[in-house]
């Protein structure tokens, strides 16, 4: 996945956001809280940060191609970076963006979701 395909997948997403920031990365929230970040490796190389449950936290921290996410991590929250991003594990990642995206959006009050037109079976458009 690059990071064009990235955008229009999280874009893709009721009551999304998108912002550049952090060092010039695509950031993409929901009701302004961040559920997705196409950048900020620390090099040139893509990568992508997301938010997991603690299960596919741990999972995924010891797993080929992620790493706990720089910054989200070191502050006891459970993000992970892909740094995989030859396309092999783009199902995954769309996978795990979309649950980012439900963890995210299911922490905001019932109001706000039905402020942004989010149910509770939102998935992303194709």
């Amino acid at each position: 996945m690059n990071y064009d395909e990235f955008n229009h997948f999280c874009g893709s997403f009721a009551g999304t956001s998108h912002v550049v920031q952090w060092g010039n990365s695509d950031v993409w929230k929901v009701g302004d809280k961040v559920f997705a970040v196409g950048g900020w490796s620390g090099n040139s190389q893509a990568a992508f940060t997301f938010k997991t449950s603690n299960l596919n936290y741990e999972f995924l921290s010891h797993y080929d191609g992620y790493r706990p996410a720089p910054y989200f991590a070191s502050r006891g929250m459970k993000w992970i970076q892909q740094t995989e991003t030859s396309g092999e594990l783009d199902d995954d990642l769309k996978y795990y963006l979309s649950e980012s995206y439900r963890i995210v959006a299911s922490g905001l009050s019932k109001r706000k979701q039905q402020e942004l037109g989010i149910s509770q079976s939102n998935q992303p458009c194709s």
